[in-house]
Protein backbone atom coordinates (compact mmCIF):
# COMPACT_ATOMS: atom_id res chain seq x y z
CA UNK A 1 0.00 0.00 0.00
CA UNK A 2 2.06 2.90 -1.32
CA UNK A 3 -0.58 6.08 -0.91
CA UNK A 4 -2.04 6.53 2.20
CA UNK A 5 -5.72 6.24 2.38
CA UNK A 6 -6.79 9.40 3.16
CA UNK A 7 -5.63 10.86 0.12
CA UNK A 8 -6.02 8.20 -1.99
CA UNK A 9 -9.84 8.39 -0.81
CA UNK A 10 -10.37 12.23 -0.82
CA UNK A 11 -13.32 12.75 -2.84
CA UNK A 12 -12.63 14.28 -5.83
CA UNK A 13 -16.08 15.48 -6.96
CA UNK A 14 -19.10 17.12 -4.72
CA UNK A 15 -20.86 14.36 -5.30
CA UNK A 16 -18.41 12.74 -3.57
CA UNK A 17 -18.42 14.34 -0.50
CA UNK A 18 -20.17 12.86 2.83
CA UNK A 19 -22.40 14.54 5.50
CA UNK A 20 -21.49 18.21 4.27
CA UNK A 21 -24.99 18.22 2.06
CA UNK A 22 -25.43 22.28 3.47
CA UNK A 23 -22.44 23.51 2.08
CA UNK A 24 -22.43 21.41 -0.99
CA UNK A 25 -25.55 22.09 -2.28
CA UNK A 26 -24.65 26.13 -2.06
CA UNK A 27 -21.43 26.27 -3.80
CA UNK A 28 -22.82 23.68 -6.84
CA UNK A 29 -25.75 26.61 -6.99
CA UNK A 30 -22.87 29.37 -6.92
CA UNK A 31 -21.02 26.90 -9.87
CA UNK A 32 -23.92 26.53 -12.00
CA UNK A 33 -24.82 30.82 -11.90
CA UNK A 34 -21.50 31.70 -11.99
CA UNK A 35 -22.18 34.22 -9.23
CA UNK A 36 -18.55 33.54 -7.24
CA UNK A 37 -17.68 35.46 -4.30
CA UNK A 38 -14.19 36.80 -4.25
CA UNK A 39 -13.47 35.07 -0.66
CA UNK A 40 -14.80 32.03 1.56
CA UNK A 41 -13.81 30.77 4.68
CA UNK A 42 -14.50 27.24 5.73
CA UNK A 43 -14.35 26.23 9.26
CA UNK A 44 -14.18 23.20 10.80
CA UNK A 45 -12.42 20.24 13.18
CA UNK A 46 -9.65 18.55 11.63
CA UNK A 47 -10.42 15.89 8.75
CA UNK A 48 -14.13 17.06 8.13
CA UNK A 49 -12.89 17.92 4.54
CA UNK A 50 -12.50 21.65 4.07
CA UNK A 51 -9.34 21.23 2.36
CA UNK A 52 -10.71 18.63 -0.47
CA UNK A 53 -13.76 20.54 -0.73
CA UNK A 54 -11.73 23.75 -1.67
CA UNK A 55 -10.15 22.09 -4.04
CA UNK A 56 -13.01 20.85 -5.57
CA UNK A 57 -14.80 24.02 -5.70
CA UNK A 58 -11.52 25.50 -7.52
CA UNK A 59 -11.87 23.06 -10.34
CA UNK A 60 -15.11 23.45 -10.87
CA UNK A 61 -15.03 26.92 -11.05
CA UNK A 62 -12.67 25.87 -14.19
CA UNK A 63 -9.41 26.42 -12.53
CA UNK A 64 -6.42 24.58 -13.62
CA UNK A 65 -3.81 23.06 -11.12
CA UNK A 66 -1.54 25.73 -12.62
CA UNK A 67 -3.81 28.18 -11.07
CA UNK A 68 -4.28 27.24 -7.66
CA UNK A 69 -2.03 27.81 -5.29
CA UNK A 70 -1.92 26.17 -1.33
CA UNK A 71 -0.40 28.01 1.43
CA UNK A 72 0.40 26.38 4.66
CA UNK A 73 -0.58 29.78 7.10
CA UNK A 74 1.00 27.76 10.09
CA UNK A 75 4.41 27.76 8.52
CA UNK A 76 3.57 31.37 6.45
CA UNK A 77 2.88 33.39 9.56
CA UNK A 78 4.86 36.43 8.57
CA UNK A 79 3.96 39.74 6.90
CA UNK A 80 6.26 39.05 4.35
CA UNK A 81 4.56 36.28 3.47
CA UNK A 82 1.16 37.67 2.95
CA UNK A 83 2.74 41.22 1.44
CA UNK A 84 4.64 38.48 -1.61
CA UNK A 85 1.17 36.79 -1.80
CA UNK A 86 -0.69 40.16 -2.15
CA UNK A 87 1.98 40.97 -4.88
CA UNK A 88 0.77 37.79 -6.56
CA UNK A 89 -2.32 37.68 -6.62
CA UNK A 90 -2.16 41.17 -9.57
CA UNK A 91 -0.39 38.60 -12.03
CA UNK A 92 -3.50 37.30 -14.28
CA UNK A 93 -4.05 33.31 -13.97
CA UNK A 94 -1.79 31.26 -16.51
CA UNK A 95 -4.74 28.94 -18.27
CA UNK A 96 -7.77 29.84 -16.43
CA UNK A 97 -10.61 31.86 -15.38
CA UNK A 98 -9.52 32.28 -11.80
CA UNK A 99 -6.55 32.16 -9.59
CA UNK A 100 -7.48 30.38 -6.63
CA UNK A 101 -5.51 30.77 -3.44
CA UNK A 102 -6.02 28.22 -0.66
CA UNK A 103 -4.88 28.97 3.11
CA UNK A 104 -5.17 26.69 5.72
CA UNK A 105 -5.04 27.66 9.02
CA UNK A 106 -5.61 30.79 8.33
CA UNK A 107 -5.91 31.88 12.55
CA UNK A 108 -2.16 31.10 12.90
CA UNK A 109 -1.55 34.25 10.71
CA UNK A 110 0.10 36.90 13.02
CA UNK A 111 -1.87 40.06 13.60
CA UNK A 112 0.06 42.27 10.79
CA UNK A 113 -0.05 39.54 8.72
CA UNK A 114 -3.90 39.08 8.78
CA UNK A 115 -4.00 43.11 8.64
CA UNK A 116 -2.38 42.70 5.44
CA UNK A 117 -4.47 40.31 4.05
CA UNK A 118 -7.40 41.86 5.13
CA UNK A 119 -6.41 45.03 2.14
CA UNK A 120 -6.43 42.08 -0.28
CA UNK A 121 -9.43 40.98 0.77
CA UNK A 122 -11.26 44.48 0.52
CA UNK A 123 -10.67 45.07 -2.69
CA UNK A 124 -9.08 41.80 -4.64
CA UNK A 125 -8.50 41.73 -8.48
CA UNK A 126 -11.79 40.42 -10.52
CA UNK A 127 -9.51 37.33 -11.09
CA UNK A 128 -8.73 36.11 -7.66
CA UNK A 129 -10.53 33.92 -5.39
CA UNK A 130 -9.39 33.18 -1.75
CA UNK A 131 -10.52 30.17 0.29
CA UNK A 132 -9.55 30.61 4.05
CA UNK A 133 -9.68 27.37 5.78
CA UNK A 134 -9.74 27.01 9.95
CA UNK A 135 -10.06 24.69 12.86
CA UNK A 136 -10.13 28.05 14.98
CA UNK A 137 -12.45 30.39 13.42
CA UNK A 138 -12.27 32.54 17.10
CA UNK A 139 -8.85 33.25 16.14
CA UNK A 140 -9.75 35.39 13.09
CA UNK A 141 -10.02 38.87 13.34
CA UNK A 142 -14.02 40.12 12.87
CA UNK A 143 -12.33 42.50 9.66
CA UNK A 144 -11.21 39.08 7.83
CA UNK A 145 -14.32 37.18 8.49
CA UNK A 146 -16.60 39.89 7.65
CA UNK A 147 -15.19 39.99 3.97
CA UNK A 148 -15.56 36.54 3.67
CA UNK A 149 -18.73 33.77 2.85
CA UNK A 150 -18.26 31.74 6.17
CA UNK A 151 -19.22 27.86 5.89
CA UNK A 152 -19.04 25.71 8.65
CA UNK A 153 -18.51 21.82 8.05
CA UNK A 154 -19.86 19.39 10.34
CA UNK A 155 -18.23 16.52 12.13
CA UNK A 156 -19.37 13.68 10.52
CA UNK A 157 -21.91 11.06 11.88
CA UNK A 158 -20.55 7.92 13.79
CA UNK A 159 -23.04 6.14 10.87
CA UNK A 160 -21.35 7.86 8.13
CA UNK A 161 -17.53 6.95 9.17
CA UNK A 162 -18.71 3.25 9.52
CA UNK A 163 -19.51 3.50 6.45
CA UNK A 164 -16.19 5.12 5.23
CA UNK A 165 -14.24 2.21 6.82
CA UNK A 166 -16.13 -0.85 5.41
CA UNK A 167 -16.21 0.79 2.19
CA UNK A 168 -12.56 1.77 1.72
CA UNK A 169 -11.79 -1.67 3.56
CA UNK A 170 -13.37 -3.65 1.06
CA UNK A 171 -12.00 -1.59 -2.33
CA UNK A 172 -8.39 -2.74 -0.32
CA UNK A 173 -9.40 -6.38 -0.15
CA UNK A 174 -10.18 -6.69 3.06
CA UNK A 175 -13.71 -7.66 5.03
CA UNK A 176 -14.41 -5.98 8.31
CA UNK A 177 -17.19 -6.71 10.70
CA UNK A 178 -19.75 -3.88 11.16
CA UNK A 179 -18.86 -4.07 15.24
CA UNK A 180 -15.12 -3.91 14.12
CA UNK A 181 -15.85 -0.98 11.88
CA UNK A 182 -17.82 0.97 14.55
CA UNK A 183 -14.82 0.88 16.92
CA UNK A 184 -13.14 2.75 14.45
CA UNK A 185 -15.44 4.82 13.33
CA UNK A 186 -16.13 5.88 17.10
CA UNK A 187 -11.75 6.09 17.37
CA UNK A 188 -11.70 8.25 14.93
CA UNK A 189 -13.72 11.22 16.92
CA UNK A 190 -15.34 12.46 14.12
CA UNK A 191 -12.67 12.73 11.65
CA UNK A 192 -12.12 11.16 8.12
CA UNK A 193 -8.68 12.02 8.20
CA UNK A 194 -8.45 10.12 12.03
CA UNK A 195 -10.00 7.46 10.71
CA UNK A 196 -8.40 6.69 8.13
CA UNK A 197 -5.61 6.57 9.50
CA UNK A 198 -6.43 4.09 12.11
CA UNK A 199 -7.53 1.74 8.84
CA UNK A 200 -4.10 2.22 7.61
CA UNK A 201 -2.40 1.12 10.76
CA UNK A 202 -4.79 -1.94 10.79
CA UNK A 203 -4.07 -2.95 7.25
CA UNK A 204 -0.64 -2.60 7.62
CA UNK A 205 -0.20 -4.75 10.19
CA UNK A 206 -3.28 -7.48 9.17
CA UNK A 207 -2.25 -11.08 8.63
CA UNK A 208 -5.00 -11.92 6.59
CA UNK A 209 -7.84 -10.45 4.98
CA UNK A 210 -10.54 -10.65 7.90
CA UNK A 211 -9.71 -7.59 9.92
CA UNK A 212 -11.21 -8.81 13.33
CA UNK A 213 -12.06 -6.87 16.32
CA UNK A 214 -9.22 -8.49 18.43
CA UNK A 215 -7.37 -6.62 15.93
CA UNK A 216 -8.79 -3.47 16.09
CA UNK A 217 -8.22 -3.44 19.84
CA UNK A 218 -4.93 -4.34 19.43
CA UNK A 219 -3.30 -1.80 16.78
CA UNK A 220 -5.46 0.95 18.34
CA UNK A 221 -4.42 -0.02 22.26
CA UNK A 222 -8.52 0.08 23.08
CA UNK A 223 -9.54 -1.61 26.27
CA UNK A 224 -11.15 -5.37 26.05
CA UNK A 225 -14.93 -5.70 26.45
CA UNK A 226 -14.65 -7.47 29.43
CA UNK A 227 -13.06 -4.51 31.35
CA UNK A 228 -16.31 -2.49 29.85
CA UNK A 229 -18.56 -5.08 30.84
CA UNK A 230 -16.62 -4.87 34.23
CA UNK A 231 -17.50 -1.13 34.31
CA UNK A 232 -21.55 -1.71 33.54
CA UNK A 233 -22.32 -4.47 35.77
CA UNK A 234 -20.97 -2.74 38.20
CA UNK A 235 -23.51 -0.45 38.14
CA UNK A 236 -25.93 -2.56 37.73
CA UNK A 237 -24.94 -4.28 40.66
CA UNK A 238 -24.07 -1.49 42.69
CA UNK A 239 -20.99 -3.14 43.50
CA UNK A 240 -18.28 0.14 43.39
CA UNK A 241 -15.16 -2.21 44.14
CA UNK A 242 -15.50 -4.07 41.01
CA UNK A 243 -15.77 -1.18 39.21
CA UNK A 244 -12.96 0.95 40.69
CA UNK A 245 -11.34 -2.74 40.23
CA UNK A 246 -12.09 -2.47 36.38
CA UNK A 247 -10.48 1.14 35.68
CA UNK A 248 -7.23 -0.06 38.05
CA UNK A 249 -6.63 -2.62 35.51
CA UNK A 250 -7.33 0.13 32.55
CA UNK A 251 -4.99 2.10 33.87
CA UNK A 252 -1.86 -0.08 34.56
CA UNK A 253 -2.48 -0.91 30.99
CA UNK A 254 -1.95 2.16 30.28
CA UNK A 255 -5.23 2.51 28.23
CA UNK A 256 -6.35 6.11 27.43
CA UNK A 257 -8.96 7.33 29.67
CA UNK A 258 -11.05 8.97 27.15
CA UNK A 259 -11.37 6.04 24.54
CA UNK A 260 -12.50 3.83 27.74
CA UNK A 261 -14.85 6.11 28.55
CA UNK A 262 -15.92 6.50 24.95
CA UNK A 263 -16.78 3.10 25.02
CA UNK A 264 -17.93 2.84 28.23
CA UNK A 265 -20.61 5.79 27.38
CA UNK A 266 -21.06 3.72 23.87
CA UNK A 267 -22.08 0.56 25.74
CA UNK A 268 -24.36 2.14 28.26
CA UNK A 269 -25.99 4.00 25.57
CA UNK A 270 -27.01 0.68 23.91
CA UNK A 271 -28.26 -0.36 27.34
CA UNK A 272 -30.58 2.77 27.75
CA UNK A 273 -32.10 2.48 24.26
CA UNK A 274 -32.97 -1.61 24.10
CA UNK A 275 -34.25 -0.83 27.59
CA UNK A 276 -36.81 0.84 25.59
CA UNK A 277 -37.30 -0.85 22.66
CA UNK A 278 -35.04 1.03 20.40
CA UNK A 279 -32.33 -1.82 20.41
CA UNK A 280 -32.24 -1.58 16.60
CA UNK A 281 -30.62 1.23 16.44
CA UNK A 282 -27.66 0.05 17.73
CA UNK A 283 -27.56 -3.23 16.59
CA UNK A 284 -26.07 -3.87 13.33
CA UNK A 285 -23.42 -1.95 15.14
CA UNK A 286 -22.64 -4.61 17.46
CA UNK A 287 -21.43 -8.18 17.84
CA UNK A 288 -24.06 -10.40 18.82
CA UNK A 289 -22.23 -11.24 21.91
CA UNK A 290 -22.24 -7.70 22.75
CA UNK A 291 -25.80 -6.77 22.44
CA UNK A 292 -26.83 -10.04 24.07
CA UNK A 293 -24.88 -8.17 26.64
CA UNK A 294 -26.86 -5.15 26.96
CA UNK A 295 -29.73 -6.66 26.42
CA UNK A 296 -29.28 -8.37 29.59
CA UNK A 297 -28.87 -5.47 31.64
CA UNK A 298 -31.26 -3.23 29.75
CA UNK A 299 -33.71 -5.81 32.01
CA UNK A 300 -32.37 -5.33 35.98
CA UNK A 301 -34.82 -2.70 36.91
CA UNK A 302 -34.09 0.58 35.77
CA UNK A 303 -30.51 1.03 37.12
CA UNK A 304 -29.72 2.18 33.45
CA UNK A 305 -31.22 6.05 33.67
CA UNK A 306 -30.21 8.89 31.51
CA UNK A 307 -28.86 10.13 34.80
CA UNK A 308 -26.26 7.48 34.39
CA UNK A 309 -25.17 8.75 30.57
CA UNK A 310 -25.10 12.08 32.41
CA UNK A 311 -22.64 11.34 34.54
CA UNK A 312 -20.42 9.52 32.52
CA UNK A 313 -20.86 12.51 29.94
CA UNK A 314 -19.39 14.92 32.64
CA UNK A 315 -16.99 12.30 33.52
CA UNK A 316 -15.61 12.45 29.91
CA UNK A 317 -15.42 16.19 29.65
CA UNK A 318 -13.31 16.56 32.89
CA UNK A 319 -11.11 14.20 31.71
CA UNK A 320 -9.19 15.64 29.57
CA UNK A 321 -6.11 17.74 30.71
CA UNK A 322 -7.23 15.52 34.21
CA UNK A 323 -4.43 15.84 37.21
CA UNK A 324 -5.15 12.33 37.41
CA UNK A 325 -6.91 10.92 34.34
CA UNK A 326 -9.16 8.27 36.21
CA UNK A 327 -9.80 10.52 38.60
CA UNK A 328 -13.57 11.57 36.80
CA UNK A 329 -14.96 8.53 36.04
CA UNK A 330 -14.02 7.06 39.40
CA UNK A 331 -15.99 10.25 40.53
CA UNK A 332 -18.60 9.49 38.39
CA UNK A 333 -19.30 5.41 39.75
CA UNK A 334 -18.98 6.94 43.16
CA UNK A 335 -22.02 9.43 42.28
CA UNK A 336 -23.93 6.63 40.08
CA UNK A 337 -23.74 3.80 42.97
CA UNK A 338 -23.90 5.60 45.92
Amino acid sequence: MSEVLYRKYRPQKFSEVLGQDHIVKVLEAQVESGNIAHAYLFAGTRGTGKTSVARIFAQSIGTSKNDIYEIDAASNTGVDDIRSLNESVNTLPFESKYKVYILDEVHMLSKSASNALLKTLEEPPKHVVFILATTETHKIPDTVLSRCEVYTFKKPSQAVLQKVVQTVAKKEGYTIDPASADLIALLGDGSFRDTLGIVQKIISSSKDKKISDEEVRLVTGSPKMDLIHDILTSISEGDLKKGLSAISVAREQNIDMNVFLKLIIHSARAVLLVRFDAGKVVKDSMSEAEYAFVSKLSGTDKIFSSSVLVELLTALENTTGAYIPSLPLELALVNIIK
